[in-house]
């Protein structure tokens, strides 16, 4: 079998799965949660191979760094299963959030590139620092196998330099690497392929506009396979309305709340990304909540899912014009796959444009991937359920194998 064990490292959690790549199975699951806090972490482990009671362990336990999360997660695959020497990896994924722009395709990692992780993380404060903590515990506990980075914003670096170039003066923008980089990018190179394989049509004649929509929102314009256009800019706050997030704003109105309201740099910050998208506006985070909150008649929870569904419909437009023709408009993520009133609101009105939601078909809840939109829809509207991990284990696996 060719299994790949996927890291996804945070600055206090843990997230892994262990797959069986060409096949797409998962083997295990795992979570490890509140590494360095003195009050002690939480830990899951789930044996995929099995629906015994016995496939399933949860502790609390004492994971003070990564490299003791490793620990726990080596104890948890020994005494709850699948055995690692059975189903051994012959590479580890790693999920690396800001590649920049030196990296444009999954890389087997070495000192060099752990290097440029790190010269990376100004741009990813919160997240490259953690994914190389777990790089290198992961390192430590399989040193005998290749590691490979799969970094969020590689599939975009295909975008032309008319998408990623801010009009700001040229020279500070190239002095301090100030340009679109766009997230989600493993999960919108998954998505889009499984779209055109639903289609059953070549990707590379499709044009479609995929929807991450979960407590990170994201668009991406994808012609051809290939990213051209995405929402997300230099940071994860850029576009879409999100969990907490802003997304698009005047960017006047940070200078102005400075020098009226009293924020300084930090506060501003914690406004935009922990304050603001629909808890600020609605006063819940979660979308099943808002939405719940909307129908019993709270206000603000139905102009939060306005300002949220108005935001992804103005993206459609000007990711529709710029791809020139859209074949697929596909929802994916937590909120995409789940909502159907985000669905319903998001795509309303646009008949004229060729766009008509089949509003029993949007509101049937299933598992797979599946079409939203009327017979007569010339744009196919889909849900397709995104799997990062398993693109991470694919990625890997080319790299690997190559």
């Amino acid at each position: 079998m060719s299994v790949v064990l996927v890291i996804n490292s945070g600055s206090s959690s843990l997230k892994y799965q262990l797959i069986e790549a060409e096949g797409g199975t998962t083997l295990a699951t795992g979570l490890i949660e509140r590494i360095g806090d003195a009050n002690g972490g939480h830990a899951k482990h789930r044996d995929e191979t099995t629906d015994a009671a016995a496939g399933t362990w949860e502790a609390d336990v004492e994971v003070p760094d990564h490299s003791a999360a490793f620990d726990v997660m080596l104890d948890a695959f020994a005494g709850t299963g699948p055995s690692l020497e059975v189903n051994a990896p012959v590479a580890v994924g790693h999920r690396v959030v800001q590649g920049g722009a030196r990296f444009f395709e999954p890389t087997v990692i070495t000192d060099l590139v752990k290097i440029n992780i790190d010269e990376l993380a100004p741009l990813a404060p919160l997240h490259n620092p953690a994914n190389l903590e777990g790089i290198e515990a992961a390192q430590r506990a399989f040193p005998d196998v290749p590691h490979v980075a799969v970094f969020d914003t590689a599939f975009h670096q295909t975008m032309p330099p008319a998408a990623y170039t801010y009009a700001i003066d040229r020279a500070v923008a190239a002095k301090h690497r100030v340009r679109r980089y766009g997230f989600h990018g493993t999960s919108h190179r998954y998505v889009s392929r499984a779209a055109a394989e639903y289609l059953g049509r070549p990707i590379e004649e499709l044009r479609m506009i995929v929807l991450h929509l979960g407590n990170g929102a994201s668009a991406c314009a994808v012609s051809g396979g290939r990213s051209v256009e995405t929402s997300m800019g230099m940071t994860p706050l850029e576009g879409l309305v999100m969990g907490t997030r802003s997304g698009d704003i005047d960017p006047a109105v940070l200078p102005y709340l400075q020098h009226r309201a009293g924020f300084d740099a930090n506060g501003i910050d914690d406004l935009l990304n922990k304050r603001s998208g629909i808890l600020g506006l609605g006063g819940h985070r979660d979308m099943r909540d808002l939405v719940a909150a909307s129908q019993d008649g709270d206000d603000a929870a139905t102009l939060a899912l306005e300002v949220y569904t108005h935001r992804i419909r103005s993206y459609v437009g000007a990711y529709a014009a710029q791809l020139g023709r859209v074949d697929a408009i596909v929802f994916t993520a937590g909120v995409g796959e789940n909502a159907a009133l985000v669905r319903e609101w998001s795509l309303g009105g646009l008949e004229g444009f060729g766009v008509e939601v089949d509003v029993e078909a949007n509101r049937e809840r299933g598992s797979g991937a599946r079409r939203i939109s009327t017979d007569a829809s010339r744009v196919a509207v889909l849900v397709v359920p995104t799997n990062e991990e398993l693109e991470i284990a694919r990625q890997t696996l080319e790299v690997v194998e190559a």
